[in-house]
């Protein structure tokens, strides 16, 4: 296998964060290469929060499927969706298909949810004419700039999730569980503490209170880790905001987030954390066969609005279950 002085290493950030990795001469696949160095690489990431491999030979999303499952075989599905996103191969994705015009603001993958994938694994099959990043912003910049007042109300109450699913409204619910059966929807919710309500002829409401902050299991480091800047309803332009409450009311928004007492977040508050997000970000232009290995708890990701055309794709692993009450 070929030996770690074999590629070049340096990180793209004084922090240190994101290192970039390449190989010294042409050689075997990104898989190959994983293989050999896997104990290596853990540590990389684990001291750097994500690492983009350039330059080795990965020419499709079957490589990029056999490098993701080299570094752990437990590729994830996409259970409980907030974006449209297409499967490529097995348990690889398109990243979210949001219009090319729009930003997707920075936010560690499922925070919203009970469950989330540890590591996440992007590929750059067809890099933009220009724009399109992803940016990454490590939890390790961020945490310690929010304020503590912030900070103590969200990890005393959490965070309570609203969404609202139907045809005509943000996601159909059976897009978002990956099921037509209500049954199996009904015995997801409950499995996972989340009420449910479904809503006329087609449409389904979801409520539940997640946690505001996330222990990493190997760092033990605590991160900020919720969707509750994204989904709150001042994320969205001013002029669709209004419309959509005048025409749902607060409680039928397709997404909003309170505070896990129910009472609502300031808009001051959830611009405050996209701000610092946004401060923090580090950013690389994609090139093809660029991969890029992120942990999902030291570093949260976003996406640039780019022309052109734009594919990149992902893969999720490792299924962390947050045991946490509330």
């Amino acid at each position: 296998m070929p030996a770690i002085r074999e590629i070049r290493a340096h990180p793209l950030h004084e922090e240190p964060f994101l290192l970039q990795v390449e190989p010294d001469s042409p050689g075997p696949g990104l898989a190959g290469w994983i293989s050999g160095n896997r104990g290596w690489l853990v540590d990389q990431l684990r001291r750097h929060g994500a690492v983009l491999f350039r330059g080795f030979p990965v020419p499709d999303s079957d490589a990029f499927g056999r490098a993701a499952r080299t570094f752990s075989p437990l590729l994830l599905d996409y259970q409980e969706r907030a974006a449209p996103r297409t499967e490529v191969a097995d348990k690889v994705f398109t990243s979210t298909e949001f219009a090319a015009d729009q930003w997707i603001p920075f936010h560690h993958e499922m925070s919203y949810s009970h469950n989330w994938p540890s590591w996440l694994y992007f590929y750059c099959d067809v890099p933009p004419a220009r724009g399109g990043a992803t940016p990454l912003a490590s939890e390790r910049a961020v945490f310690p700039r929010i304020p503590a007042e912030v900070r103590d109300r969200f990890v005393r109450h959490g965070v309570r999730y609203v969404r609202n699913y139907g045809p005509d409204l943000d996601l159909p619910w059976q897009e978002v569980f990956q099921t037509t059966d209500r049954n199996e929807v009904a015995g997801y919710c409950r499995a996972s503490k989340m009420d449910f309500e479904w809503v006329g002829a087609d449409g389904l409401r979801t409520t539940s209170v997640r946690q505001a902050v996330s222990r990493h299991p190997a760092t033990r480091e605590t991160v900020w880790f919720n969707h509750a800047h994204i989904f709150h309803v001042s994320n969205l332009p001013v002029e669709v905001s209004a419309m959509l409450v005048e025409e749902f009311g607060f409680d039928g928004l397709p997404r909003n987030a309170y505070y896990g007492d129910g009472s609502p977040i300031e808009d001051e508050v959830a611009r405050l954390i996209r701000q610092l997000y946004r401060d923090a970000a580090v950013s690389f232009p994609w090139q093809r066969g660029d991969v890029l290995l992120v942990d999902n708890w030291l570093t949260s990701h976003a996406r640039e609005p780019f022309d052109g055309d734009r594919r990149i794709l992902v893969a999720m692993s490792d299924l962390h279950v947050e045991r946490s009450e509330r």
